[in-house]
């Protein structure tokens, strides 16, 4: 059984894959979860033939039931929770006359509501972890659109800006049983979620996703009496 275990969402690609690897690679036991059965079982197959231990539950972040069966299938298969990374995250561009109702509640879901949601099922075991060795650690995927909203992407801007407020409100409540809340603030990294805008930003110079992962990886390392609330990611010569 590792020494330490972690949850990704949104692990099969992007950010959350290269967060899953690093935290394999880290020596955490991995439960991994995203809404595609295939790519999902694909990433934690690769994984298990370098060793590492992963649990593997496919699901929509919507359904409050499905968030709390990841958790609770995390808890039998490894006993205890280090990280928590809320990686998983849906943009849906729109002017304010256009919004979908179904767009509106799917990104305030999946961006903002399954983020307070793992907490609140998390919280048990990440605190006994905090009190074990003070570091636990809870990983939310913010934006730079969080810090400085955009127009087109304004819903998904909002939840990304309350994804940084709840982030800060944690860190306050959770902070004394050692339990750390970072918020991560990326520009357009260089993922699927940003071919939208690769005909204006090439990929070539946009954020890598080991980029975040080598922030995390930082994270890891820092002392129980260090925490950092907040990371954001520019572009080389440019704001996102």
């Amino acid at each position: 059984m590792p020494d330490r275990a972690a949850i990704v969402t949104g692990a099969s690609r992007g950010i959350g894959l290269a967060l899953a690897e690093l935290l394999a690679d880290e020596g955490h036991g991995l439960t991994i979860t995203a809404r595609r059965v295939d790519p999902l079982e694909a990433v934690a197959q690769r994984l298990r033939e370098r060793g590492h231990e992963v649990e593997c539950v496919a699901g929509n972040l919507a359904d409050a039931a499905v968030i709390a069966d990841i958790v609770a299938r995390h808890r039998e298969r490894f006993g205890r929770l280090d990280v928590l990374v809320n990686n998983a995250g849906v943009g849906i561009g729109a002017a304010a006359t256009d919004h979908q109702d179904k767009h509106v509640d799917l990104q305030l879901d999946i961006n903002l509501r399954a983020v307070i949601l793992f907490y609140r099922e998390a919280i048990e075991l990440l605190e006994v972890a905090g009190a074990e060795h003070r570091n636990a650690l809870v990983v939310n995927l913010a934006s730079m659109a969080g810090k400085s909203p955009e127009p087109w992407l304004s819903v998904y801007s909002a939840t990304k800006a309350a994804v940084i407020a709840y982030t800060n409100a944690m860190n306050k409540e959770l902070g004394p049983h050692g339990v750390k809340s970072v918020a991560l603030c990326p520009g357009f990294v260089d993922t699927d979620m940003s071919d939208f805008v690769k005909d204006r930003i090439p990929a070539d110079e946009m954020i890598k996703t080991s980029d975040v992962a080598e922030a995390v990886r930082f994270l890891l390392r820092l002392s129980p009496t260090c925490s950092i609330p907040e990371v954001i990611f520019q572009r080389a010569g440019g704001s996102l």
